[in-house]
């Protein structure tokens, strides 16, 4: 098995990734956060702490990731019809890029969208038609001398 990449000649550089993705929800649920009527609690707030977790925990989640020093996360959600998007921005200064912590970070804010509203998901049979987590994708990622 091969192991990490060898990053030990490569220079530190300021380092910059944000990557996003949406979850679909029904109507009815996207008011129930809007309005904080969740029986969990604070929908955005736990999705937001999430998010920067998974960012600072990545190369325990994603193998062969070197574990790298964040220098800023940022996460942001915009609400639109049948969604929530989240943008997450990571910023460090190191050998390696952080596109997978912005990654990690958005799947780990989904997730925790979608496990505190399930109950107002489901179906008569307990499924989740209508449910989706969609389009997680890198937006940018720049690298500049430090």
């Amino acid at each position: 098995m091969k192991g990490l990449i060898d990053i030990t000649k490569k220079p530190e550089v300021q380092r910059f990734a944000v990557a996003t993705g949406l979850i679909r929800l029904r109507n009815s649920t996207i008011e129930a956060i809007r309005k904080d009527q969740v029986k969990k609690g604070d929908v955005l707030t736990t999705a937001k702490i999430a998010a920067v977790l998974a960012v600072k925990e990545t190369p325990r989640l994603i193998t062969m990731c070197h574990p790298i020093s964040i220098t800023h996360i940022d996460v942001d959600f915009e609400f639109e019809i049948n969604t929530i998007k989240t943008r997450v921005s990571v910023s460090s200064i190191g050998k390696t890029g952080v596109e997978m912590e912005a990654l990690t970070g958005v799947a780990a804010s989904l997730l925790n969208i979608w496990d505190m509203v399930k109950y107002l998901e489901k179906d008569e049979t307990g499924n989740y038609p209508e449910t989706r987590i969609e389009e997680i994708r890198v937006l940018e990622k720049t690298k500049c001398n430090a």
